[in-house]
């Protein structure tokens, strides 16, 4: 079967589980006795185990099955969750992220996971794999090692070799190793245990059968075995496989047996106090515990948690098709614009009234192409709680991250592009902004500090917050490094206001981080998150309050495709003006323009505002304001500040498809795009964050 028609699929729903496992084991996480949760994370890592190995991807399937038998353990209350635990999982995460990325990029998802697969099963054997790393024990240590029993019997196993051992059987514990560059796992396992069987009868293996027989296990797999034949025998005979790196054989008598089924009991059942059993019921396995348990219960609840079985009311649609459309319907409204156009022209009724109900039922069309781009920034926030929480481990601090709106939807384009600043952003609020432990406590705060991520709507924009409780932004600290770095002098910085001295922050190369570290300290930043969301036709503001906290505002437009602008005239040459920029519109004199300075300012609503003279910048041969009585004037904003442009005309509002300039341009400045008008000539798409510094 070729599965490549079935690789995006794969590659999408993989990625869906492994956000739905960070998601559920940070919930986990604060709530480890939830055992409703463990059943969700459970069936996650099964599914996408089992998608794995339908596609092929050996690696990938072999760590979720290894992930699958920690979980197993802790959901039939044999294992309590502990932070080694949880650190080892999520490294586990870690790996099948990096796996999945590589497949999407062509490879084959193989990765070198085999210390991450030694500590989830010396897990399994009850030994903490921090522990074990520091005594140098391990998966390359000794594997073989019969005093780390890692099977348990039940009532009749245990029994059976009891009664063996009576008659004069040999009952011995076997542990292969496969060679690391063996390719044929499952074939190798299956050579041994056919050899065995023709001298003795194989009782349990560890992992089970059918996982051997799928592959499903790293390269060591052991099991119980009865037989007339000496150790030695059985041990020459095994190594006789081609691949076998060891096999390790013990024979076993009544005291060794006992004491080895203790110590597999023992590993699986260091939990709970009412959890463990009787100290008398140790010699021998206990037997499973029935399903009719108030476990049952939970996992029926955990089932309707996750959903049940509801049937989906979404498809994946390619990303590509999407684009397809948007191009499409951006075509679609050109034309419209222009049967508008030639229906005033012609005066004819009739055309008049089908050309508005075309009119309303594109503007209909075009709202459902603008929803069918549009993606809750959920698809972005929902990878920072994991962040947040490395974050804080990492830097020995305590901090909460919580968020709301994450319902918000924005434009796929800048749903793609928004993510680094974001990242960015809360890095700088986890090292910067929240104070460690002691000096929280010191300043009368609570030892944990909270991180709120918002976002909301507002107009044609999205905002969204990065606001944290931490120590606040000290004007004196900005000037004292910026002037060590030369970013300002010292008569700009006595003149400067609290707004220009935070957005100094974002100057390249600028950092107050008084040492390098992993998380920060490098200069490099928060002049990129400034230059992407500028690029976006966004932009970020800054509020602090010292020893309070410090909120970053990112402000965004909704879309990047379709948006309302003004239309003007500069002599022959028509521009557009995104409405979201604009302010107002107005008409001066001449003489109400200013000389301060060197610059050109007019009086706007009681304050002094530069006036930047279009015709001068883009060069316009057959218009000159500085000519003109009377001058139309709009009056632009960039977060707190504004300046006006100075046009020739009005045209009017109107609805515009943003063009790319395509690669043949330079980057031009002043410009963003171009659109298609109805009369089929090209307006270029003025960038106002150009004209305001």
């Amino acid at each position: 079967m070729d599965m490549n028609q079935y690789l995006t699929m794969f590659i999408d729903e993989s990625n869906d589980h492994l956000q739905s496992l960070n998601e559920n084991m940070l919930q986990l996480e604060n709530n480890p006795d939830d055992l409703g949760i463990v059943q969700v994370i459970f069936r996650s890592a099964h599914t996408l185990k089992g998608m794995a190995a339908t596609m092929g991807f050996e690696d990938l399937a072999s760590l979720t099955h290894q992930m699958e038998n920690v979980l197993d353990l802790v959901r039939n209350e044999k294992l309590t969750m502990q932070d080694y635990i949880f650190d080892t999982l999520f490294k586990s995460l870690d790996a099948l992220e990096s796996m999945v990325q590589d497949i999407t990029s062509g490879g084959d998802g193989k990765s070198d996971v085999s210390s991450i697969v030694a500590a989830l099963q010396s897990i399994v054997r009850g030994e903490n794999p921090a522990q074990q790393a520091q005594t140098g024990e391990g998966q390359g240590a000794d594997q073989g090692s019969a005093s780390q029993p890692g099977i348990t019997l039940d009532e009749f196993q245990y029994s059976v070799l009891e009664q063996s051992i009576s008659e004069g059987h040999k009952v011995l514990y076997i542990q292969v190793t496969l060679r690391e560059d063996c390719q044929l796992k499952a074939v190798r396992a299956y050579m041994v245990f056919e050899a065995l069987e023709r001298s003795g009868e194989i009782v349990k293996t560890h992992p089970d059968v059918q996982d051997i027989e799928q592959g499903e296990f790293d390269r060591v797999f052991s099991l119980y075995y009865i037989t007339q034949r000496e150790a030695a025998d059985i041990e020459s005979q095994i190594l006789g496989v081609s691949e076998i790196e060891t096999a390790q054989v013990v024979s076993l008598d009544h005291e060794t047996l006992q004491q080895m089924v203790q110590q597999a009991a023992a590993a699986l059942e260091t939990v709970k106090p009412e959890a463990q059993q009787p100290a008398a019921a140790a010699s021998a396995p206990s037997a499973p515990e029935s399903k009719s348990t108030p476990a049952a219960a939970k996992e029926a609840k955990a089932l309707a948690r996750s959903g049940g079985a509801n049937p989906s009311r979404t498809i994946r649609v390619d990303i590509e098709r999407l684009d397809v459309l948007m191009n499409l319907f951006s075509e679609l409204l050109i034309d419209r614009v222009r049967l508008e156009q030639l229906a005033s022209e012609a005066q004819n009724q009739e055309l008049t009234d089908t050309v508005e109900h075309m009119s309303r039922v594109s503007s209909d069309l075009q709202n459902i192409v603008l929803k069918l781009r549009m993606v809750p920034v959920d698809t972005v926030f929902n990878r920072f709680p994991r962040m947040v929480r490395d974050l804080a481990k990492t830097l020995d601090k305590k901090i909460d991250l919580i968020i709301t709106g994450a319902d918000t939807e924005l434009d796929r384009t800048v749903i793609d592009e928004i993510g680094d600043p974001l990242v960015h952003l809360l890095r700088n609020s986890a090292d910067h902004g929240i104070e460690p432990v002691a000096d929280r406590i010191a300043a009368g705060k609570p030892e944990t500090g909270t991180v709120h991520l918002r976002a909301f709507h507002s107009g044609n924009n999205v905002f969204i917050e990065i606001e944290d409780d931490g120590r606040g932004i000290y004007r004196e600290k900005i000037l004292q490094n910026a002037l060590k770095k030369g970013v300002v002098t010292e008569s700009e910085a006595e003149s400067m206001s609290d707004e220009e001295v935070h957005q100094l922050l974002f100057a390249p190369g600028f950092s107050t981080a008084e040492k390098i570290s992993d998380v920060s300290g490098r200069g490099v930043g928060l002049d990129v998150v400034k230059s992407k969301i500028v690029s976006l036709g966004g932009n970020v503001t800054i509020y602090s309050t010292p020893g309070k906290g410090t909120n970053f505002s990112v402000q965004l437009p909704l879309t990047l495709s379709i948006i309302a602008a003004m239309l003007i005239k500069m002599g022959s040459e028509k521009y557009a003006i995104p409405l979201s920029s604009i302010v107002e519109t107005a008409v001066i004199k001449r003489g109400h323009v200013k000389n301060v300075h060197g610059s050109r300012m007019v009086h706007f609503r009681d304050s002094m505002i530069p006036i930047i003279s279009l015709s001068k910048v883009f060069e316009v041969p057959d218009f000159d304001d500085e000519q003109e009585e009377e001058t139309e004037i709009v009056v632009i904003r960039k977060g707190d500040r504004l300046a006006a442009l100075a046009i020739d005309d009005f045209i009017g509002q109107s609805e515009i498809v943003i063009k790319n300039l395509g690669k043949y341009l330079p980057a031009i400045q002043g410009i963003s795009g171009a659109t298609i008008l109805g009369d089929g000539q090209v307006a270029l798409i003025i960038d106002a964050n150009a004209f305001i510094k």
